[in-house]
């Protein structure tokens, strides 16, 4: 298989770099070469949101498949696959549930309802919709048969960029009294980055198309687990201290931001990013692997990276002073468990 990445050098782009070039296939990456791609690929230079940013494609080609993992301006995702139409077989675009009318019902398909006002034609507006708007224009240069469409849920595993899981394994293993968000058994529903690079190149070789929820399966982990393995890797000895959703919020304390991965259950953003149905996934071929490894490895990541600064921006985790304040509310009320 001859594929292009456009992209290729953080994250999930990483991975499906990673993954296809472990598989033998003959990789090309386009970017701005900020970051080195994995080795083995072929890199082409080109900075895709400036005009004449794509030419450097015109010196590689034809490609079976392309894949795309862009997030910003859907006029962007327009103007890549209107260029490859008729370089490249086949299109992934990975997406998001998030492209998911607000806010979708526990167990959603990807018959669900979408979210209205995309357009492929769209600057940057938001997450949502710049994602949609990037589906719609990869439909209209490659037509349904031809397009695959990832609609991920949450991502974690090594070279996490935004920090979610990086931020709990650094706070767990600092020990010491620690804000567990329960409760302990609350299921979680995500995807290591590896498992699905895996899914989209088997993808891609099979000739599948459509809208894919591409998750685990509800509750292939709790917030105990998660948690559990996360001392487990740093061999930290942090006091769990479990505390209700009731008394999380109270607190003033953000889900999903403050306490990544975390949100209450029984709500609606619950219902969104932990519970969608991934049946025609699994069908396909979707296996994710435990989350012992998926934390392991972020875990010996982290360890290798040069910084010591975090690989992720401000806005990810709890503040010290905050989560002391929370604990000790909790001592108070007797309400931590």
């Amino acid at each position: 298989m001859r594929l292009l990445v456009l992209g290729g050098t953080e994250f999930v782009g990483r991975a499906l770099v990673a993954g296809a070039v472990g598989r033998g296939w003959e990789v090309t990456v386009l970017n701005r070469g900020r970051r080195p791609a994995p080795a083995g690929a072929r890199t082409l230079r080109g900075d895709r949101t400036a005009p004449g940013g794509l030419g450097s494609l015109d010196a590689g080609g034809p490609w079976d498949a392309v894949v795309d993992t862009w997030k910003g301006a859907p006029r962007v995702v327009r103007d890549a696959a209107r260029s490859l139409r008729g370089r490249a077989g086949r299109y992934a675009y990975v997406s998001s549930c998030s492209v998911y009318a607000w806010s979708p019902p526990a167990g959603y398909t990807e018959d669900a309802p979408l979210v209205g006002g995309a357009s492929a034609d769209a600057d940057a507006t938001d997450y949502a919709r710049d994602k949609r708007g990037g589906e719609l224009a990869v439909l209209d240069a490659f037509g349904a048969d031809r397009s695959l469409l990832v609609r991920a849920g949450l991502i974690l595993g090594p070279h996490e960029n935004v920090g979610r899981l990086p931020w709990w394994l650094t706070r767990v293993a600092r020990g010491g009294p620690l804000l567990a968000p329960g409760p302990r058994a609350l299921p979680l529903q995500y995807v290591d980055a590896r498992d699905l690079a895996g899914w989209t190149l088997d993808a891609l070789e099979r000739g599948t198309s459509g809208p894919y929820n591409l998750i685990s399966e509800p509750g292939h982990t709790t917030m105990g687990g998660l948690l559990d393995a996360c001392a487990a890797v740093t061999g930290a000895r942090p006091e769990f201290v479990w505390t209700p959703p009731r008394a999380v919020l109270d607190a003033g304390i953000s889900p999903w931001t403050e306490l990544p991965v975390w949100v209450a259950p029984g709500s609606a953003e619950h219902d969104a990013l932990h519970s969608a149905d991934v049946s025609r996934a699994v069908a396909a071929g979707l296996v994710c692997r435990p989350v012992t490894e998926t934390v392991a490895d972020t875990w010996a990541w982290l360890r290798s990276l040069d910084s010591a600064e975090p690989p992720w921006g401000a806005g990810i985790g709890l503040a010290p002073e905050k989560e002391a304040a929370a604990l000790a509310a909790q001592a108070q009320d007797g309400t931590a468990r």
